[in-house]
């Protein structure tokens, strides 16, 4: 494997892994890492949270010093555009015409946020927030008394609420649905959350909708459905993100929410694989595809994809896991949960303290442990386990979790 010659297209956390876990797993050829920013391969949870605030240093977020590239033999190439992939040919077409050969290609593109389609969506001070610069350019305007509506109230939304209210700024935080994260959370999880930002101060505007944004030259106002106005000086926008699948569907790879791939996150092409949040990719624990937009995914599916192209036995199986920070609340979330049964809670949210787990048919899915550490490796093995548990089980704190996965081992 000497002579060959492997090639990553996106320069974020999963594309800078899988370069890392190649070298790790023994490749010795060619290694080519090519990034559309002109940035040094950066991990992008801090450009809500701490970086945003300034609390943490810009070289924090990069997945490695500047020096590792070298280091490791990789051809870093940055501020590079890839126009084209000729599967036929194993080549790319990059931007100015210049062709870049490959034996073997990683897919790790990403995602880019969703714009609003509404009237003066291009105004001055309407921010969306996906890279390092977005987050410079958000952080400048942060000052103490700036008024700030956030548009959309899932993760990314509530974390730069959350920050923008530690730096001092009004906030209004304006949501479709009846809570800020119920779509994933469901209502009582979410109405947690939406008591957290209230009581640090957020006004909250649910099951509202935007219909345009009003100003002369940048942002001054974020008109509502009912008619009225929320006076603004910036707004962020946060509804979601959309696979970058252009590159792989131009090619003729099949795409099914993403680009599917398989348990060893390979394409249909063989020789062409996809990693981090593009990666649609079949589940063994679950029977079908899932494309998870997490952070756990970037960081651990470049082992996986780094020894299927060495044709070592591979399969990605890990559970899907995330992570929050708001205010001064920390969170992890372990498992799938799309329909639930109910939820139950050990320990009691006004506290602060609790975990929460969604159950179907007597069986755990997934589970939320909020400022309570240390427990998510027994929460993935209740679900990994299948058992049927009883609630007030899981609603005792003296029944330890490990055992109740484990009890019929």
């Amino acid at each position: 494997m000497a002579s060959d010659r492997y090639v990553i297209v996106g320069g974020g956390l999963a594309g800078a892994k899988t370069a890392e876990m190649l070298r790790k797993e023994g490749f010795d050829g060619e290694l080519v890492l090519i990034g559309a920013e002109d940035e040094l391969p950066y991990e992008r949870p801090p450009l809500s949270k701490d970086y945003l605030r300034g609390e943490s240093p810009r070289e924090n977020a990069r997945v490695h010093p500047e020096d590792f590239y070298g280091e490791q033999e990789i051809d870093l190439r940055l501020a590079t555009m890839v126009e084209a992939i000729d599967p036929n040919r194993r080549e790319l077409e990059l931007g100015g015409g210049e062709r870049q050969g490959f034996d073997k290609l990683v897919l790790a593109t990403g995602a880019e946020p969703r714009r609003l389609d509404l009237p003066g969506a291009d105004l001055d001070g309407v921010h969306y927030l996906r890279s390092l610069p977005e987050s410079d350019a958000l952080a400048a305007k942060l000052d103490q008394g700036a008024r700030v509506a956030v548009i959309g109230g899932g993760w990314i939304g509530a974390e730069v609420a959350a920050s923008a209210r530690q730096k001092g700024a009004e906030v209004t935080l304006i949501e479709r649905g009846a809570r800020p994260l119920e779509r994933v959370l469901g209502a009582e999880a979410s109405e947690f959350y939406a008591e957290l930002h209230r009581a640090h101060g957020v006004a909250l505007l649910t099951k509202t909708e935007v219909e345009r944004f009003e100003g002369a030259g940048r942002i001054e106002s974020v008109k509502l459905g009912d008619g009225t106005g929320v006076a603004c000086d910036l707004v962020v926008v946060g509804v979601g993100v959309m696979p970058r699948t252009g590159l792989a569907e131009a090619a003729g790879i099949a795409l099914d929410n993403g680009i599917a791939v398989d348990e060893r996150l390979e394409t249909g092409v063989a020789g062409i694989f996809a990693t981090g949040d593009v990666a649609n990719a079949y589940h063994p624990f679950y029977g079908h595809a899932l494309r998870v937009e997490h952070w756990a995914n970037a960081l651990h599916q470049p082992e996986v994809v780094a020894r299927a192209m060495l044709d070592k036995p591979a399969s990605y199986d890990r559970l899907p896991y995330f992570f929050s920070d708001q205010y001064d609340v920390g969170m992890e979330y372990a498992g799938f949960a799309v329909e639930w049964d109910r939820v139950v809670f050990r320990g009691d949210p006004e506290s602060r303290e609790f975990i929460a787990f969604w159950v179907k048919g007597g069986r755990v899915i997934a589970g939320m442990n909020v400022n309570v550490w240390d427990v998510t490796d027994a929460i993935q093995d209740l679900i990994r386990s299948r058992r049927e548990i009883r609630e007030e089980d899981l609603r005792d704190p003296d029944k330890p979790l490990e055992a109740l996965a484990g009890a019929d081992r």
